[in-house]
């Protein structure tokens, strides 16, 4: 969990490590969008620290403002974006990319919504025992859940792809987890989830590159 700016930056420096392995087994072009999310990830987790030190007085309210607006920006707008983006690139089959620019559609609405919030605010982040809460001014807020969930779960659950799949159905439950566990810690305890994903990517990336090693070796005379 993400309790202190010293859990980020080490959190960050877990996920860029797993980034960093991934984009190592990227076999093609299409694989790219995926194997950079852990190092978005490990970039967003990072900016997280600052928020902690700034909220701790060891930077100052212009840097807090950046550092949240970063943060949030990144979580509130290019997420929604990025997910299904990621997803379409790796697709194949014709009747599950409809499904999946559906899903580009939901996220293309969330983040202008979210975006807008951001923009209005008012925004704040302030420190709640171990976390951090982030609140806006969220205008017709079921909605924007509903198209920001459909976005980043449910164009990895459309996919024909297995991993993505199973990726879509762990994140979904583990945005339920972290709700029932503390509705307004959701945002800031994202990065122990997006450690555990970036190495999942990683790890899928790595066995990809080491199977298709494996056939091109078979074949070869």
């Amino acid at each position: 969990m993400c309790f202190s700016p010293e859990a980020d930056v080490v959190a960050a420096a877990v996920i860029g490590a797993a980034g960093v392995d991934a984009l190592r087994h990227v076999q093609r072009r299409a694989q790219w969008p995926l194997a950079a999310l852990p190092i978005l990830l490990a970039g967003h987790t990072f900016v997280e620290a600052f928020v902690w030190w700034s909220l701790r007085g060891s930077v100052g309210e212009p840097g807090q403002t950046v550092a949240t607006a970063i943060y949030l920006g990144f979580a509130f707008v290019v997420l929604p974006m990025y997910v299904p983006v990621t997803v379409l690139a790796l697709e194949r089959v014709p009747a599950h990319r409809r499904y999946e620019i559906v899903s580009l559609v939901a996220g293309a609405l969330c983040a202008m919504a979210l975006a807008a919030t951001l923009i209005d605010g008012p925004v704040t982040a302030q420190p709640d025992h171990h976390h951090i809460v982030y609140r806006v001014d969220l205008w017709a807020g079921i909605a924007v859940i509903v198209l920001y969930l459909l976005s980043t779960c449910g164009a990895l659950l459309v996919s024909s792809l297995r991993f993505l799949r199973w990726f879509g159905a762990a994140n979904l439950a583990a945005v339920g987890l972290l709700a029932w566990f503390e509705t307004d810690a959701v945002t800031s305890l994202w990065c122990a989830w997006a450690a555990v994903t970036s190495i999942a990517v990683a790890v899928h990336l790595r066995r990809q590159g080491d199977s298709r090693r494996s056939g091109e070796r078979a074949s070869a005379p």
